[in-house]
């Protein structure tokens, strides 16, 4: 399968925040970018558990399973077991030069910010901080421990983004899906991905 530079890898973990990833895959895919998904195993947990949307175990059925809920097609969207070392993530000759990690559990962003590659979710965002990419880490979780602050400031500090999700007001949200939409666009934002999923500061009523 055809490799991309340019795309965008898309790593979901076990923290909650399932929504907010699911968002941003859909738009990510709508700006027609290419998307690299790699979902770890406690992913796999809370999906269904804040969505509703049961994930099934084989791996083809899975892949089948995203394309259709998201309406891509593989070239699109290609989905990596957190446990391919051969995928193109893996590599710097081959990874592209974005990488989310939404949400991002404080175990990934630890393992992360010493150094630490025990899955392909932790390599691939290694290997994005040392050929010098962009990493956007969503962490969900509060309140923040001393280690969970220290470990964002060790990645801040490597060029990493650090971006809670933490939504705001100031656009009057009326439903769960305005507030998921906030973080979203300041993900994309972030990216350089155009969209018109809300008001900016700013802007009329």
């Amino acid at each position: 399968m055809a490799q991309s530079r340019t795309a965008i890898t898309l790593a979901i973990t076990g923290a909650s925040g399932a929504p907010y990833a699911l968002r941003l895959l859909e738009c990510l895919l709508a700006a027609g970018e290419t998307v690299y998904l790699l979902l770890s195993d406690a992913a796999r947990v809370v999906i269904p558990q804040e969505t509703g949307w049961q994930l099934p175990e084989d791996a083809t059925a899975l892949a089948d399973a995203v394309h259709e809920r998201v309406g891509a097609t593989p070239a699109q969207l290609q989905l990596y077991s957190p446990h391919d070392w051969f995928s193109p993530v893996a590599s710097g000759s081959a990874a592209p030069r974005r990488m989310v990690i939404c949400p991002c559990s404080m175990g990934t962003l630890a393992a992360i910010a010493h150094g630490m590659s025990d899955n392909l979710i932790e390599r691939a965002a290694d290997v994005i901080i040392k050929e010098r990419g962009q990493l956007l880490l969503v962490p969900r979780e509060m309140p923040f421990s001393e280690i969970h602050l220290d470990n964002m400031t060790r990645l801040a500090r490597l060029g990493a983004m650090i971006m809670p999700a933490a939504p705001g007001f100031y656009h009057r949200p009326q439903t769960i899906s305005d507030l998921v939409d906030q973080v979203v666009a300041r993900m994309l934002d972030q990216l350089g991905v155009s969209h018109t999923l809300g008001p900016r500061w700013g802007d009329p009523a």
